[in-house]
């Protein structure tokens, strides 16, 4: 959620700047603003809205060689043009934020005592009329006394009309890159946002700070130390999140998960085993003493980690606790012997899982592991052991190809610790591999339902609720079913075990109330006919995913979905990507925007 993009240049930087937050459109926002030094004064320019209405209120030449520019996430202060960012002081300071001042309330009240007037209502504002109450001649001097007197988690971009050829930012908590040109440098919360104008990196630290002067920059650390950083070279191309022939990111993202699968298992199995320290060197002196796992994550990626817990327990014998990282961090946990920390993210940004991934006090963990789709986040860095999912820019807020390449990272892991801890005979290791092999293969087929499904979305056009069931390790891909028509609908969906339909659920049940069913051909097979019967005594219309071979007795008013499943270990995985389609068609004849549905953001980097 929000967006930074710095541009110091010997050309003028505007069309950079617009493009960079275009690329970051995806980090979900509602108002976008840039703000510009031409001829020693700042120039402003705010929208609320897209990207697009700021771009229509720009000459198409703006001038200015240096700039900052930002899309805006509300927090504090209700979405409006006054609240949106560039915030300035005394037309003078120019400041973009990422992220929440926790004590911001104190400093205001010190600030007006001082004569600075405020015109907005966010927490933003203070630290532009902070950093000028210190500037005395030295931006980066007044930058860093600045940042040591506020509280919470951040990134900032500044720059100053007395100093028109310096731009100042640094990160607490909040993820910023540096970009590296030919006598131009920039910064950006995502290398996405710079593709277009360089694939050399500086992926800064947490409290750093950096300096972009003239054709040069300086990297420093928390203690304004300077330091050397390492350059690394992205191998994202500026056209990989490119829409195609698609008519939104989502649906490109849903047709690429066969593709991402095979990208996430490229180099790291082969016929019958996963290959030795695919998830780092230390990863099998660490996994020989797993006696736990304990997996924490959010919203999409918290369901993987249920589908995962079935996975681990059934199929290694050992306990795994699963958890919402915005409830683990600020509870007191029992932690057992030589657990094993897994911490799952797309962005590796997200705030609650770094925050439960920092407090770990404990000297029962025996190690972190981080599945993960960014590199240089965070949460890899931060981590012990990673597997990069290797899932491809997701541009869409809804996740779908990093939902399916967490999964096969986690099945990874459970035939690495099986492997291991030899608590998988080679029989079911093989089999596993076997059938994430021709993951790909059956994904593709599975795509080829989408025309069918399409027809089905027609009748939840004007549906305001919908229950989702499931059993078994397929309950939580009915959650994630429900997640993602809710999302991107606004369609009310909850998704229940289906052996809970009788304990409460059941009495929301009518003719005007869908029922959702995953029905893979399982031993609980039987117990999910029973429950399809209750719904349908109270008259509920049942829409039901089956896999091919299991054969329910359903009648001619059931909408069935028959889908070529027919494996043993990779089911959930195959079964989510019909759910995936369902709620997107849905969504597309119920004009809801889709790729950034309101109100949500795709890095959710603040608390």
């Amino acid at each position: 959620m929000c967006g930074i993009v710095g541009a110091l240049a010997h050309r003028d930087v505007s069309s950079i700047l617009l493009e960079g937050l275009y690329r970051l459109e995806y980090r979900g926002y509602d108002s976008a603003g840039i703000a510009l030094i031409d001829n020693n004064r700042l120039e402003r320019f705010r929208a609320l809205g897209k990207v697009r209405e700021l771009e229509n209120k720009m000459s198409p030449e703006q001038p200015g060689h240096i700039g900052i520019a930002h899309t805006r996430w509300a927090t504090h202060g209700e979405p409006s043009e006054s609240n949106a960012h560039p915030h300035f002081s005394c037309d003078r300071i120019a400041v973009v934020h990422n992220g929440i001042i926790e004590n911001y309330k104190s400093i205001r009240e010190r600030l007006l005592e001082q004569g600075y007037e405020f015109s907005s209502a966010t927490d933003t504002e203070v630290v532009a009329h902070l950093i000028d109450s210190y500037y005395d001649g030295d931006l980066f001097a007044a930058v860093k006394k600045a940042v040591d007197e506020l509280e919470g988690a951040f990134a900032l971009g500044i720059i100053a009309t007395a100093d028109p050829r310096t731009l100042v930012a640094c990160r607490r908590g909040n993820p910023l890159v540096l970009g590296l040109g030919i006598k131009e440098n920039f910064v950006a919360s995502d290398v996405s946002a710079l593709l277009p104008v360089t694939n050399r990196f500086i992926y800064l630290d947490e409290g750093d700070y950096v300096v972009l002067s003239g054709n040069d920059y300086q990297v420093y650390d928390a203690a304004g130390n300077p330091r050397e950083m390492e350059i690394k070279t992205s191998e994202q191309s500026a056209d990989a999140a490119n829409k195609g022939d698609y008519r939104h990111y989502m649906q490109k993202e849903i047709h690429e998960q066969g593709q991402a699968v095979a990208e996430c298992l490229e180099g790291r199995v082969t016929d019958s085993m996963v290959l030795d320290n695919v998830f780092g060197f230390d990863a099998a002196e660490i996994f020989e003493r797993v006696e736990n796992v304990q997996i924490v994550a959010c919203g999409t990626s918290f369901i993987a980690g249920m589908v995962a817990r079935y996975w681990i327990e059934s199929l290694l014998d050992l306990p795994c606790q699963v958890e919402v990282a915005s409830e683990f961090r600020y509870r007191k946990s029992v932690v057992l012997n030589n657990t094993l920390f897994v911490t799952l993210s797309q962005s590796g940004e997200t705030a609650d899982t770094l925050s439960a991934l920092r407090s770990l006090g404990s000297d029962r963990y025996c190690g972190t592991l981080c599945i993960c789709n960014v590199p240089e986040s965070s949460l890899v860095r931060e981590s012990d052991l990673v597997m990069m999912t290797r899932a491809g820019p997701e541009i869409g807020v809804a996740s779908t190809k990093a939902f399916s390449t967490q999964l096969v990272a986690m099945l990874l892991l459970v035939v690495s610790l099986g492997r291991i801890q030899q608590r998988l005979d080679e029989k079911i290791t093989r089999g596993i591999i076997a059938e994430l092999n021709t993951l790909p293969r059956l994904i593709e087929g599975l795509l080829q339902l989408e025309p069918h499904i399409e027809v089905i979305a027609e009748e939840f056009v004007d549906k305001q609720h919908a229950l989702f069931l499931g059993r078994g390790e397929h309950f939580p891909i009915a959650m994630e079913g429900a997640l993602k028509l809710k999302e991107i609908s606004y369609i009310h969906a909850e998704a229940y075990p289906a052996g809970e339909l009788k304990h409460g659920p059941l009495a929301l049940v009518d003719a005007d109330m869908p029922v959702i069913v995953v029905a893979p051909n399982d031993d609980l097979l039987e117990k999910l006919h029973s429950n399809m019967q209750e719904v349908k005594a109270r008259g509920g219309r049942l829409y039901v995913f089956a896999h091919r071979g299991a054969h329910l007795e359903t009648d001619a008013d059931d909408v069935v979905v028959e889908m070529d499943c027919d494996t043993d270990y990779i089911t959930p995985i195959l079964s989510v990507v019909p759910l995936q389609l369902f709620a997107y068609h849905v969504a597309v004849l119920r004009g809801t925007d889709v790729d950034q549905p309101r109100n949500l953001a795709k890095s959710v980097t603040v608390e």
